[in-house]
């Protein structure tokens, strides 16, 4: 399937914030090309959806988003990776390599009169002794093993870390029929600095009410929960056993999970597209304005890709958008465009009451108890101390590590490995994390093959 020449909106990611855009601008007359790496609609909150049965209000919000998604007139391209974006909103991507249908991709390119990039999050690394054997993942990896395949966690499967992510995943693998050993929780309790954000999170007292009610049906599973300070894993060749503060438990499977931060891959390799330290969510986030304009002419970001919110807020982001990108190309008056604004934005701003709680309740567990033999980047096996002897030796940023120790080089780009390479800087140096630099990203941002960019030019 060609693409056309240009188009109006350029959307990357097909997840609430992506589809609702989608929606929302189709609904204004604008010409869409959506594109999703994945082999459908739905992201990681709502992946899978149509191929499976909604079990909750997050559920049915899903199916009623893809069913307006696939009769938008939206040009949906799945399997589609995004790898670069010029000056002037010249996009390219490969397509045609997920499905039962692929051929292999193929790269493309169009100009996309303004481009929304909807990339969503990423897990935050929880780097602990042994986090590399075979037999440990990450939550996320399990919720889409979940959704997609229906694996179920059994025999000896041991969750741990903190975060609502860690306790949805639990309470929906219990309820389809898997088994855990036990949950090891790392968090610390209730911060006094999160107790004077709880009179905002109240004001969506539904939230909070919805992580109670995860908690309560592990434990009534009848789940362990132990409160712990340290976690490795062990084994020779694969995960044989855990130890939590010293006391070894066996365990077939660990899951771990400390939080989600924006996934700033793109952003980062966009020349003049600033990024601000979020002091709350420990994490980098694209410089935006009200209705998610970058610093760069054209290109806007929704969702949690611009800060952490869940899935109801980043679709009326994603709607705010649209709202945003109609006006720009002058389908609707400035005027038209609040007033059309104005139910979406006091549906954000109630979805986002929550999250100064949230995100003050469940921190980043501290870098500085990494032990220097914990690999931080799993790619280019670099560990903690290692990292740490290259601040000693003048390094000052991630960026630096790269040249002192490979960090960061491997297959991910420092996608995985990122934020705890820069919390590790930046408590070695004793300063400020926003005074250290993150990796820097460069375009092409995904691998890509020789045949695929000499296509661009046939």
């Amino acid at each position: 399937m060609s693409a056309p020449e240009q188009v109006d909106l350029l959307i990357l990611g097909a997840g609430p914030a992506g589809m609702a855009a989608a929606i929302a601008a189709r609904g204004q007359g604008v010409s869409v090309l959506l594109l999703d790496e994945n082999a459908g609609p739905g992201g990681q909150v709502h992946r899978a959806i149509e191929t499976r049965a909604a079990k909750d209000d997050q559920d049915a919000d899903g199916a009623r988003l893809v069913l307006a998604l696939r009769t938008s007139g939206a040009d949906l391209r799945f399997g589609a990776t995004l790898w670069a974006i010029e000056p002037g909103g010249k996009v390219f991507w490969s397509e045609g390599g997920v499905g039962p249908e692929a051929r292999g991709t193929q790269a493309r390119s169009i100009t996309a009169r303004r481009v929304l990039l909807c990339a969503g999050a990423t897990e935050r690394p929880l780097p602990i002794p042994g986090w590399t054997l075979p037999g440990v993942m990450s939550v996320g990896a399990a919720q889409i093993a979940l959704k997609t395949a229906g694996l179920v966690p059994e025999a000896r499967v041991w969750i741990a870390g903190q975060g609502p992510l860690l306790w949805l995943y639990a309470k929906q693998a219990l309820a389809a029929g898997g088994r855990i050993a036990g949950i090891v929780d790392l968090s610390h309790g209730v911060p006094p600095d999160a107790l004077r954000h709880l009179p905002r999170a109240l004001l969506a007292p539904g939230y909070l009410a919805k992580g109670l009610a995860w908690q309560y049906a592990v434990k009534r599973a009848g789940v362990p929960i132990l409160r712990a300070e340290s976690l490795r894993a062990e084994g020779e060749d694969r995960l044989r056993r855990i130890v939590i503060d010293e006391v070894a438990h066996e365990a077939d499977l660990l899951l771990l999970h400390d939080g989600v931060v924006p996934n700033t891959q793109v952003t980062r390799a966009i020349p003049g597209c600033l990024h601000d330290w979020d002091a709350v969510q420990a994490c980098w986030r694209p410089r935006l304005d009200a209705w998610g304009n970058t610093t760069v002419e054209g290109v806007m970001v929704a969702g949690d890709a611009g800060g952490i919110g869940g899935a109801r807020a980043a679709a009326h982001a994603g709607r705010l958008a649209a709202l945003e990108v109609a006006h720009a190309l002058g389908r609707l008056t400035r005027n038209q465009r609040d007033a059309e604004a104005g139910r979406w934005r006091l549906a954000l701003n109630r979805q986002l009451a929550p999250r100064r709680f949230l995100d003050a309740l469940f921190p980043p567990l501290p870098a500085a108890a990494i032990a220097d033999d914990t690999i931080l980047c799993r790619c280019e096996e670099v560990t903690a101390g290692r990292v740490r002897e290259a601040v000693s030796l003048g390094c000052l940023g991630a960026n630096q590590t790269k040249a002192f120790t490979r960090t960061g080089m491997g297959p991910c780009q420092g996608r995985v490995c990122g934020p705890a390479v820069h919390a590790v800087i930046a408590a070695a140096r004793e300063v400020d994390p926003a005074a250290v630099d993150p990796f820097r990203t460069r375009f092409p941002t995904k691998p890509l093959t020789l045949g695929e960019l000499a296509a661009l030019a046939s």
